[in-house]
């Protein structure tokens, strides 16, 4: 993938991608159950269209051939086929629990037991950290210091 494109935040078409959640259908895919798993997060597939939605989001229809399926993705759902792949026990938008109280300087800004929402993933670092929007902040947090939130999850 060219490092100038990434930075725009656009995809070719053609060009061979890795969704990094799990995508189920949310009631747009035709002859499948609502929430039923569509693409397991990790799966490669090729870009075969790029529009938008709301006129303000980009995304971009991936062909999932080993899976035989065509979805809708969004940016932030996307990396390049040949960038680093680490797995993570967490993905975008998964909604986690703190393990510990988070502080700032002394002051407990998040309680333990606090759920917030994954915002992104950092795949490079040991461990892996996730920057999570917990109210009224956002921290950057390494994976073992959360647990699986009670609102649900994308994974399986």
């Amino acid at each position: 993938m060219n490092p100038d494109r990434y930075d725009e935040g656009r995809f070719d078409y053609g060009e061979a991608v890795r969704i990094t959640r799990n995508v189920r259908n949310d009631g747009t895919y035709p002859g499948k159950e609502i929430g039923e798993l569509l693409i397991r997060r990790g799966c490669i597939g090729n870009v075969i269209e790029v529009g938008t939605f709301l006129q303000d989001q980009i995304i971009y229809t991936v062909h999932f051939l080993d899976e035989g399926r065509m979805v809708g993705c969004r940016l932030e759902e996307l990396i390049g086929a040949d960038e680093p792949w680490n797995p993570s026990i967490f993905e975008f938008r998964d909604k986690v629990l703190s393990a510990f109280d988070f502080s700032i300087d002394g002051e407990v800004r998040v309680a333990k037991g606090t759920e917030g929402e994954i915002e992104k993933v950092i795949r490079d670092s040991d461990p892996i950290l996730y920057h999570v929007r917990f109210p009224g902040i956002t921290l950057q947090i390494p994976e073992p210091s959360l647990e699986p939130g009670l609102t649900g999850k994308n994974t399986e």
